[in-house]
């Protein structure tokens, strides 16, 4: 019935382009893939690529089968249980999850900025809403800490749509806030503001949100010494001449830290597929073979010199298994 939705003129293959939505993180891994893709296939037009943040992109994913809906969601986390509960809901019940890779939330800073480490908890007290249940007052980095330097705190950073906005409350302030006897406590009798106290950001004008557009961040670093930002790993990669890495516990964010998980801001990248369009939409397999194959994703791969950190080699092996099967996660097993 979907072959019928996506195509009523022509042949099911030709109906429309993949069309995938999601991280920004994962964007230009995806747009890499997609490109080859059509080279390899012109026939199967060119996949629509489309940076919506990972939030955002599985409310699109998730809203239902047919030519209206994307068939693909890039994400820079693994979906949440609530978004698989959005998706059965809407009869998105087949769902193919795909580990591409691995990348860093990497917190940095122009190249002439005296500020080269933070504690996770400085990160936390900085630009917390409420640091363990209190209003930030902080104005500098050294309010923060005294061993840092008297800069203003000024962060630009992703929105909550964004799946690098997640990690960055789950990898990098969680630990800090939980570390309070506190608030730890209220992971279990008030799950709702144990969230909110450790991962809500400041809105006085300390963080801000620069959308879903990490070379956005990386112009206003570049332009502004003193300021910090959070992107994917990626982009710091390809800025290398322009902004330096900010070690957090003493750990840089590089492709060894990453790729061994000692750097704490380490995520793996992911991308989910619509089993349902998979019969309609060729492309969708060509798509999925190409962005898990060892050319790309591999020690070597082309991905690999735009940013992307290789995931060991056992985790690598399950991914492209699972893009030749398209066999379907158990939503019960997301949180």
């Amino acid at each position: 019935m979907l072959a019928v939705a996506l195509s009523t003129t022509s042949a099911a293959a030709d109906a429309r382009s993949l069309r995938a939505v999601g991280s920004s993180t994962v964007y230009p891994f995806a747009k890499l893939a997609a490109e080859r893709v059509a080279r390899a296939n012109p026939r199967l037009g060119t996949p629509i690529i489309e940076s919506t943040g990972t939030g955002a992109g599985f409310k699109l994913f998730c809203a239902g089968i047919g030519e209206r809906f994307p068939d693909i969601s890039n994400a820079s986390r693994r979906m949440k249980a609530s978004e698989a509960k959005l998706c059965a809901s809407n009869g998105v019940k087949d769902v193919t999850e795909i580990q591409i890779g691995l990348d860093g939330v990497a917190v940095a800073t122009a190249k002439g900025t005296p500020l080269v480490g933070l504690t996770q908890r400085d990160l936390y007290m900085a630009i917390a809403k409420t640091p363990f249940g209190k209003p930030n007052r902080s104005k500098t980095w050294k309010d923060v800490n005294a061993r840092l330097p008297a800069l203003p705190i000024r962060v630009y950073g992703p929105p909550p749509t964004s799946g690098t906005r997640d990690a960055l409350g789950e990898l990098l302030l969680t630990p800090a806030c939980e570390a309070n006897a506190g608030v730890a406590a209220l992971k279990k009798s008030n799950e709702a503001k144990f969230k909110a106290i450790c991962t809500a950001v400041r809105e006085d004008g300390a963080y801000i949100e620069a959308g879903e557009n990490d070379n956005l961040i990386v112009q206003k670093l570049a332009g502004n010494p003193g300021t910090l930002g959070l992107f994917g790993y990626s982009f710091l990669e390809e800025n290398g001449s322009k902004l330096k890495g900010v070690s957090i516990n003493g750990v840089a964010p590089t492709y060894q830290t990453i790729s061994s998980f000692q750097y704490p801001g380490a995520r793996p990248l992911y991308i989910y597929v619509k089993n349902a369009h998979a019969p309609a939409i060729p492309a969708i397999r060509a798509f999925v073979a190409e962005i898990t194959k060892e050319s790309a994703v591999g020690p070597k791969g082309y991905m690999v010199s735009h940013g992307l950190v290789v995931a060991p080699a056992p985790v690598r092996a399950r991914p492209q298994r699972a893009a030749r099967t398209l066999t379907p996660v158990k939503f019960a097993e997301l949180k």
